[in-house]
């Protein structure tokens, strides 16, 4: 199982979820406030939202309530890190992690943990779960990459479940137009329980809950 964000989307190399973007590097850096913190985020073609927080990563980071389970968190598909490191300062006694397959926005989110001086946020290149998979989590959150396809979507909620502790939750960002009722409808058949969060511009915050911990993928 090796790469199959990058696989799955070869013929559209210049995406955000390829391991290594073509495009000509063009750095900047610009402030934004999240959960009430200032941060500077340093961005560069060829990741996602390079000039500012998108919106349902916003709305994402701004309606998450950590579960009544110790343990990390998991973002998937975190870019140069804008949800990991809002959720790390917010949560400064629990552990982040964030995950992509796309090398760019891996070295800018840790630049921008060493930025805002963010110690309990960590980065590692990884297909979905791939990199952490015998790893447990308290929440998983992500801002899936509906560009590279259902097929890779679904199986990010998928993952996500077998990465999670018990009463463990999975939080995800999904717009109406890009397939939010069908996504609940896959949470539903995978998770114990879900549940529409959050409405806010088209954009759904969907909380999917698993009430045993799965032992392996």
């Amino acid at each position: 199982m090796k790469q199959r964000l990058k696989k799955g989307c070869e013929f559209m190399s210049e995406q955000y979820f390829s391991s290594n973007p073509n495009k000509e590097s063009k750095p900047q850096h610009w402030t934004f406030t999240l959960r009430g913190f200032p941060f500077t985020f340093y961005t560069d073609a060829g990741v996602f939202s390079k000039k500012e927080v998108d919106y349902g990563s916003r709305v994402l980071i701004e309606t998450f309530e950590a579960p009544n389970v110790d343990g990390g968190i998991l973002d998937i598909g975190c870019g140069y890190g804008p949800i990991s490191l809002a959720l790390a300062k917010s949560f400064q006694e629990r552990e982040v992690v964030g995950v992509d397959v796309n090398r760019r926005a891996l070295a800018l989110a840790q630049k921008n943990a060493a930025e805002n001086k963010i110690s309990n946020a960590s980065f590692l290149e990884s297909d979905i779960t791939e990199a952490v998979k015998e790893s447990r989590f308290a929440s998983v959150v992500t801002n899936p990459p509906i560009r590279a396809g259902k097929k890779i979507v679904h199986a990010i909620f998928r993952e996500a479940k077998n990465v999670l502790k018990a009463n463990g939750e999975l939080w995800v960002v999904i717009q109406k137009k890009q397939g939010a009722p069908s996504a609940k409808k896959e949470l539903e058949s995978i998770f114990d329980e879900v549940e529409t969060v959050k409405k806010d511009k088209g954009y759904y915050i969907l909380r999917a809950k698993t009430f045993d911990a799965t032992s392996s993928l």
